[in-house]
């Protein structure tokens, strides 16, 4: 039995859709890594090599002929790491294509993992594009045996992993792009612990981490040992290469001590479970890093909630621009707390001097509002700039008198002026090159509290996915973060106002928002019905009302930007209704 730990990698690494040529190098300089690290595996998040999700690109014979090329040049670099074994996320193919791992070691394909089960809710389309793996092999590794499989199949309590478990392997490796919504870490924690408990074997849970339009992973890698406990636990929304000793001689131990497996039996309709095997040398002590059986490992302390949303929100604002070539972003800086956020996400995302503020006032606009607006931009380091567009709007009302009249035109006089603005932003942006970054959040975009071509253009919605309610405890959060506060406590503390007309507050047109949050929590994320939110305690007015303003916005929400998905159930590729679409709840 061996007395030296089998040392893994686990390479949670950032990757971009489609860069397939830069993914290649950055696999390569990390299986590098691991190799002087003394590691005798390391392993990448699902398709590492061609990015996360593909999509359509999948369609395409050429992207998955190249992704093949470079998979070729990884396992040519590999010869030159002795003794270890590389785990590679990418897409096969032979008759069809595959969510598939590659298995590869001194220069060769020893095998590849075609990934079981395919998800096909939320934000995921697998079917559309893959087909589904059938054989569940366990690879013998230094005399140690290991089963390798991707994300979604070790949520499957009778799925790969107990197949290998059964067939003999002590230590699972799953693979993952795993997407941040808030509270998965803790589910997903769970649920390893108890695959690992339950089949009495080491988990290796790699995921991927940053942004890719609008998901973020979060990354958070983690190892359970075979009784279920945390052994190791990567960064969150950051690169990392966890590199942790495995005491496989305890699985041995366990499973002498626990009956369960021994009663298990495969049946015909289960998948194949092959052995292959790489290498029987024993294993080498490393000379870095602990090499003793049972020695403690680097477990990172996990985020708070509020530090965990901020944290994605930054990181996939940050990648999102990185990855589609814009350097910098231009914000309408109001003087709300909206706006406040999203400024202060933008710095700490792409550093003070790559963000411009605008205040743009109209006669509406109160006093505090521009010079809350003023004080943001300076306690964050940003430039600032004020386009007043007071005489622009009098002047369009004096010449759209044909059509709407003299007398104030109410609505359309309310959202003129946030065109107005909209217009000044991608003018900017049109000019000098910054993407425009939208501050409109969740609980508008719900109701359709929102001006298209307006509040609405731009080409990143920061808070898309993020209620109202959230948007309040964030800023607080932020302010807390820091040495002193950045965003003005005016800011937060004054009630939330579009300022378009005369003392206008959003409460004239909207619940207050802890009222209103938890309606769309209910409506839009859990799908209650009518009766269900009667039952809650919310009343049938404000519910009907609210409904309502949800199902005739659809329209507007198919316009608008991307943004960042951080709930379970956000609009765009999570929530698809039709916009023609006569069904009304209540």
């Amino acid at each position: 039995m061996n007395t030296i730990p089998l040392r893994i990698a686990l390479a949670q690494i950032n990757m971009t859709v489609g860069d397939l040529e830069g993914n290649t190098q950055k696999i390569i300089a990390n299986m590098r890594q691991a190799h002087a690290a003394g590691a005798h595996i390391v392993c990448f998040p699902e398709l590492a090599l061609t990015g996360y999700p593909p999509e359509d690109l999948l369609l395409k014979p050429n992207f998955i002929t190249a992704n093949l090329r470079k998979l070729d040049e990884i396992i040519a670099a590999s010869e030159q790491m002795p003794s270890l074994t590389a785990v590679i996320g990418f897409v096969d193919r032979d008759h069809d294509i595959y969510n598939a791992a590659a298995i590869v070691h001194e220069g060769k394909l020893i095998d590849s993992y075609h990934k079981h089960y395919l998800p096909n809710y939320g934000v995921f389309d697998e079917y559309r594009y893959f087909r589904a793996g059938k054989t569940a092999p366990i690879f013998l590794i230094n005399d140690i045996h290991v089963g390798i499989n991707i994300c979604e199949d070790i949520w499957y309590p009778t799925g790969p992993l107990s197949l290998q478990a059964q067939a003999g392997a002590e230590v699972i490796i799953n693979i993952n792009a795993s997407p941040y919504t808030t509270g998965k870490g803790l589910v997903r924690q769970d649920m390893i612990s108890t695959r690992a408990a339950d089949n009495g074997l080491i988990i290796a849970y790699i995921n991927l981490v940053g942004g890719q339009d609008e998901l973020v992973f979060d990354g958070g890698s983690m190892v359970f040992n075979e009784l279920g406990a945390l052994i190791a636990r990567g960064k969150q929304f950051e690169e990392d290469l966890l590199i942790v000793d495995l005491d496989t001689p305890s699985v041995f131990r366990s499973r002498l001590h626990d009956p369960r497996g021994r009663q298990e039996r495969y049946t015909a309709s289960q998948a194949e479970v092959p052995e292959l095997v790489i290498t029987t040398e024993p294993l080498k002590a490393p000379e870095s890093h602990q090499t003793r059986l049972g020695a403690p490992q680097r477990i990172e302390p996990k985020m708070d909630h509020l530090q965990e949303v901020y944290s994605a929100l930054v990181l996939a604002t940050r990648d999102y621009m990185r990855k589609t070539g814009f350097k910098e972003a231009i914000i309408g800086l109001s003087g709300g707390i909206d706006s406040s956020l999203v400024a202060a996400i933008a710095a700490d995302a792409l550093g003070a001097e790559n963000v411009i503020g605008i205040s743009m006032p109209s006669g509406y606009s109160t006093e505090h509002s521009r010079s809350d607006a003023q004080e943001l931009a300076e306690n964050l380091g940003i430039r600032y700039l004020t386009i007043p567009i007071e005489e622009t709007f009098r002047q369009s009302l004096k010449m759209m008198e044909p059509a709407l009249g003299k007398e104030y035109p109410g609505l359309a006089a309310e959202n003129l002026q946030a065109r107005i603005r909209g217009n000044i932003l991608m003018t900017v942006s049109n000019r000098f090159g910054p993407i425009v970054l939208t501050t409109g959040n969740k609980s508008e975009m719900a109701t359709g509290y929102s001006t298209l071509y307006g509040d609405m253009a731009g080409g990143y919605a920061v808070l898309k996915d993020v209620l109202k309610t959230l948007v309040f405890e964030l800023c607080i959060y932020r302010n807390k973060a820091s040495e002193r506060p950045v965003i003005p406590h005016n800011v937060i503390t004054k009630p939330p106002s579009a300022e378009l007309r005369p003392d206008q507050k959003d409460a004239d047109s909207l619940p207050p928002y802890d009222e209103l949050d938890p309606i769309l929590q209910a409506y839009v994320e859990d799908d209650r019905s009518f009766e269900e939110m009667l039952a809650m305690g919310f009343k049938r007015e404000t519910v009907e009302r609210i409904i309502r303003l949800v199902d005739i916005s659809e329209y507007k929400r198919r316009q608008a930007p991307p943004g960042i998905k951080i709930s379970h159930r956000a609009f765009g590729r999570d929530r698809r209704l039709p916009i023609t679409n006569h069904y009304r709840e209540g």
